[in-house]
Parts: C-alpha cells; structure tokens; sequence
C-alpha cells in the first residue's frame, strides 16, 4: 500500500485496539483513524462486570492501552460519533453529523449491544443493562452495602454482578427464566456447581421464573414475575445476551448470517471491507462450522489477522475459542465449544470443594472443559482438543493422574 492509503477502524474495542498498533507493526504507513461512538479510548470490558463494579479498578486501569500508544503509532481517534452508512461504490465511511471519510480499507470492530426486554417499568430510574462504561458508571451510583439488587439473566454477566454487588455487601437476587443458571453454555452439572456457591455467598437464585413487570414511583422499588412472586429491589440490572451490530453492514449490502460473514483472513464479502470481533461470524476449522463468538480471544486473533491481510501478509484464522470468567475467588477457563456433547467427565470434588474441571465428550474425543482453579487442566484441555484422539474417560477424571499421560509426542 502506497503511504497516502487510509484505514479507518469503526469501533473502539477489544479488536479495535489490537487492529491498530498491529498494522503499524506489519508495515501499514498509511493513515489509521479510529471512529467511536463511545467517549473513552478502547478499554477492557470483562472487568465492567467485576473490578470496576466492585470498585478495585478504576476506569483508567481498565484501559487496554494508554493513550501514548496510539499516540506513537500515529492513529488517529474520533469520539462521540456515530457512523450513519457505507458508501462502497465511492469507498467512503458517511458520519451522523454530516462528516464523509474516504477509506482504501474499512475495518467494522462493531461489537455487539444488549438484548433488551419490554416489561412494563423497564425505563425507570434504577433500572440498568450492562454492556459499556457508562453502564457501569450509572451503576456505581445505585451500589451499596445491604442496597437490595435483583438481577435478571442467570448468564455469565449476570453472576458476575452478582458476585462484584455481594463484595460490596449488597443483597442479591438471580432471576432466570430457564430451569437452571447457565443452561445454554453448561453442563448441569457446572451450574449446579455455581448455584452452589452463589448461595454459600448469600446470593439467592431463583430459576425458571419470568420477570414481567418492575414496578416503582419515582425509581425501581420491586419487581413482579409470572408466578406472583415479587422481589424488592433498589437496582435492576438485565443481562439477557446481546445482539451483534451488523445493521451497517447489512446496508452496505455486505453478507450477513448470524454476524458479518468473513473469510478466514477477515475479509467481508467486500475485499476492501473486513470485520473483526464480536460482530462477525467466521468458519473454524475445528468445530467445521461457522461462529459468532463473543469473547476477548477471538477479538483480538481475528484483529491480528485482519492487520495481515491489510499488509498483504494473508495468515488464516483457525484459533481455539476460549473464555474466562471471575466470580468470587473462583477463575473458570473454557477451553472449546461444548455444543452437541454427549458425556461430562469430572475431575476433582465439583460437590463440595471450589476447585474442578468438567470435559465435555463427544464419541470418546474432547470438545471443550471448563476448568475452575484448574489452569493445569485448562492449559492440557486445550492440546487435548487439539490433538481430536480417543481419550480414556478413567483416566480423565482420575485426578492422581496427570493429564499430561494423555497427551501424543
């Protein structure tokens, strides 16, 4: 690329914030700006929901790079504004307050925004979703000690709330619709697990149960549910799953399913527009089949790879998905997809001590584990998957026996 070429990154984020520097690492010496429509530079969003919440971060150690960084790779960022369309005949970014930028390589890190639900008192003061900084700021000013919570979405974000609020000495309540907490992304084993310590923590989750008004004068006083239950609440915080921004994209004309569809080196059915992180649905090799997947790895791989292929230095994608989430003093690390499992084998005690990994089995081969306290498991649960032989069950959960025994030269 010729030094007058211009990249425009549309997104601050995980993937955003990687894009950046790795271009200028690879060679790019056009131009890089960095469009958003929030009001801080690219910050790590997983704390939101637990370091910052709980008040041990601060919004300025949260940031995935200092200001200095951008900076001296010389990227240019715009704050506060919001792009209104894709002009792909005439290559250019079009601008809500009127602004058309000219790019030669366009790169969507659009993330993805709260699902959102209708109920009856849902817009009363109090009343919050958590997704972004400004979410949790409003948030902190709700919190307190023995302040009355009640979160609604027994997910990942919803019990990490959970367990930032119960630091702060909050009285929390876990409202989920489903049977059990984290049905869609566990082995019921694992939440059994989790509903266990939540309540040893003095959280009270309650399953299979509709929230269907919230109810208050002047802010959120309680909330009702199918089943006359009525739960009383200082704060409501929703976390029900999010949807991934692909509008523009879809405008523009760009294919969508389930996400942005981009090839294996990032690129959207546009040669000249490519899509990483959240917002996108890409082919993994691994799994044989194509993914949206939220999380802080696959942002910021598929980041690096979109800088490549823009400096004509074309390596596929084709990590393993992995994810972590901190609740209490427990890490949990995933490693894989567990989708379409037929068996969960356990190591260690998952009844009654804080420490496990569960290995979700499919024909005898590994398809992902969720280690707790476990990085061991987690670390040879990611070669195990890798290598896709025929694992000896007895020997997996045999927890006097290194996982390392498993393992082909």
């Amino acid at each position: 690329m010729a030094a007058k070429s211009r990249c425009i990154i549309l997104g601050a984020s995980h993937a955003a914030a990687q894009l950046a520097p790795t271009l200028r690492q690879q060679g790019w010496t056009g131009s890089i700006s960095m469009i958003s429509n929030e009001y801080a530079l690219p910050y790590h969003r997983p704390p939101l929901s637990k370091d910052y919440l709980a008040g041990t971060k601060t919004a300025e150690q949260i940031l995935i790079r200092p200001a200095a960084v951008y900076s001296k790779c010389n990227v240019g960022i715009t704050m506060g504004v919001t792009a209104a369309a894709i002009d792909r005949s005439n290559k250019q970014l079009l601008l809500d307050d009127g602004m058309a930028l000219d790019y030669d390589k366009l790169v969507l890190t659009t993330g993805a925004r709260v699902r959102k639900i209708d109920i009856p008192g849902v817009d009363l003061n109090g009343v919050f979703y958590l997704r972004d900084l400004n979410d949790a700021q409003q948030i902190k000013m709700f919190t307190g000690a023995n302040k009355r919570a009640v979160i609604i979405g027994g997910g990942y974000i919803g019990l990490e709330t959970a367990s930032a609020l119960r630091k702060l000495g909050m009285q929390v309540t876990v409202l989920e619709a489903m049977p059990r907490i984290l049905q869609r992304v566990t082995a019921p084993e694992v939440a059994a697990f989790y509903s266990r310590i939540h309540a040893e923590e003095g959280v009270e989750i309650v399953a299979d149960v509709q929230a269907v008004s919230i109810s208050g004068a002047k802010q959120v006083e309680s909330v009702q549910c199918h089943d006359g239950t009525e739960y009383e609440a200082d704060i409501v915080i929703i976390g029900v799953g999010v949807i991934p921004n692909t509008e523009l994209a879809e405008q523009a004309g760009l294919k969508i399913d389930n996400g942005i569809v981009v090839d294996e080196y990032a690129r959207t059915s546009d040669e000249d527009i490519l899509a990483a992180g959240d917002c996108t649905s890409h082919y993994n090799p691994i799994y044989q089949r194509h993914l949206r997947l939220e999380s802080v790895q696959n942002a910021l791989d598929q980041a690096s790879v979109a800088a490549n292929t823009i400096c004509g230095n074309l390596k596929p994608y084709s990590a393993l998905p992995w994810f972590w989430s901190d609740q209490y003093d427990l890490k949990l690390q995933i490693a894989g997809l567990s989708q379409g499992y037929t068996d969960v084998v356990v190591r260690g005690d998952i009844d009654g001590s804080r420490s496990f990994a569960a290995f979700y089995m499919r024909e005898g081969k590994l398809l992902a584990v969720d280690a707790v306290n476990r990085p061991q498991e987690f670390m040879f649960g990611k070669k195990l998957i890798m290598q896709g032989n025929q694992l000896d069950t007895a020997q997996l959960a045999d927890d006097s026996l290194s996982l390392k025994t498993l393992l082909t030269s």
